[in-house]
């Protein structure tokens, strides 16, 4: 099983700053303001060698504070009903607050790992004012610096020694797995009872209807496969960015265990933010990926439509371009089976393996012919390449210096890896080694 950590606290106590800092990434935005985080905010991480997804819950205010409890109170208890451990975050400026206190009564009812992470501790005066979170009843506390990275390396110490040392297999894990992720109401259930004939799950107009990821077993083109619907919310809401939040959530999980990604998405809403989070989240993954484009019948159509709206997508997505897009109608079942068809392929074309001998006489000439650009008057030998025994396609290549071997050369390597074999709809990775 994967891990989930999912930061918790009231507004403006660093916590975009600390998800910054373990993704090592500016993904979050960062201000002074309290309430900068609107959307939330997806990320891996990895530490001592043990990896984990990362939640940054944010926290927007909306009108009086007497309302903006309510929220906060939703956020946590959506965040602790699904994440494996949980970093609850106050800020030693401010001391105890009351909304600290609300936090605090709701993760103490939990049975989950709760790491209460004092921020802002930057010198001994500090420190020693952190003594006073000890009243919210929390046990030990951290103490940290989001902003400069002190005392991080105890608190990621103590949280990955409670993740379980071996991953039980899952009884189903023979069988490949196709998740179908999405926003709520994109068409994900439908899709899949058009796909098995029968209502197996329940649809309805309310985002959020499906509660739980339900395996289901499929069998087409000779090939027999999982397919996963993935949850929206677990109840009735009208917050709406409740609602993105929890569905994510529970498609990080379904996205971890899958092999193929089925990104759904509502054509009247268009590659949103929230699309562009889960695809990105499993590209990160280096999962196989199609995209549905769904409810292509209710969009008003022109001559070029669809190839406008599908340049638009891989402008999106660039630079992993390479991905299959399907325009499809699940209440007319227009191309519902050439999407199973392609997530088939790209399943196929993720566990790939190419012979080295292959590699070598495709690669090296075009090496030979644009070889690395020089940096600092050395040039760069690329002798020898072999594909890596990995569950994803990983390639080494062997030279005299990979330190001097930038990106876009390496983009330039995939490229051509793409152009020769089929790798559609799977993210490549390349490791340059010393030879």
């Amino acid at each position: 099983m994967s891990n989930i950590v999912a930061i918790v606290g009231r507004p403006n106590v660093g916590k975009s700053t600390f998800f910054n800092r373990l993704i090592q990434r500016r993904e979050a935005i960062v201000d002074a303001v309290s309430g900068v985080t609107r959307d939330r905010h997806y990320g891996k991480s990895d530490w001592n060698g043990k990896e984990f997804s990362l939640i940054d819950t944010g926290g927007y205010v909306k009108g009086s504070d007497d309302v903006f409890e309510s929220e906060i109170d939703k956020q946590v208890e959506l965040a602790i009903d699904e994440a494996d451990a949980i970093i609850f975050m106050v800020d030693v400026e401010s001391g105890v607050t009351g909304m600290d206190e609300d936090v605090a009564k709701l993760l103490r009812k939990i049975d989950k790992p709760v790491f209460l992470a004092i921020n802002k501790v930057d010198n001994g005066k500090r420190a020693e004012d952190a003594v006073e979170f000890y009243a919210l009843g929390l046990g030990d506390y951290y103490t940290i610096a989001s902003i400069n990275g002190s005392g991080t390396g105890e608190l990621l110490d103590a949280l990955v020694e409670t993740f379980p040392e071996h991953v039980e297999e899952e009884e189903e894990d023979a069988l490949p797995r196709f998740a179908v992720v999405g926003r709520p109401n994109a068409g994900k259930s439908s899709f899949i009872n058009a796909l098995i004939g029968e209502d197996r799950y329940i649809v309805t107009d309310i985002a959020g209807t499906t509660r739980d990821s339900i395996d289901t077993k499929y069998n087409r083109f000779g090939f027999e496969f999982n397919l996963v619907d993935t949850a929206g919310i677990r109840r009735k809401t009208k917050v709406k960015e409740d609602l993105e939040f929890y569905s994510v959530m529970r498609s990080v999980r379904a996205i971890e265990h899958s092999d193929v990604c089925i990104v759904i998405l509502d054509a009247t809403r268009g590659f949103d933010g929230q699309v562009q989070n889960i695809f990105w989240l499993a590209e990160r993954n280096r999962k196989g990926i199609v995209i549905l484009v769904n409810k292509w019948d209710l969009v008003e159509k022109e001559t070029n439509s669809l190839k406008e709206y599908e340049q638009q997508i891989r402008k999106e997505i660039e630079p992993f371009t390479d991905v299959p897009i399907i325009f499809i109608s699940v209440l007319n079942k227009q191309r519902i089976f050439k999407a199973i068809e392609t997530a088939v392929e790209v399943y196929q074309n993720r566990s790939k393996k190419i012979k080295t001998s292959k590699l070598n006489e495709v690669m090296l000439p075009i090496i030979e012919h644009y070889s690395p650009p020089a940096l600092k008057g050395k040039f760069v030998k690329i002798k020898y390449v072999m594909q890596l025994p990995t569950p994803q396609p990983q390639f080494a290549f062997f030279c005299n210096l990979p330190q001097y071997v930038k990106d876009p050369y390496k983009r330039f390597l995939e490229n051509k890896l793409r152009e020769h074999f089929d790798f559609k709809g799977v993210p490549i990775s390349i490791y340059m080694r010393k030879k």
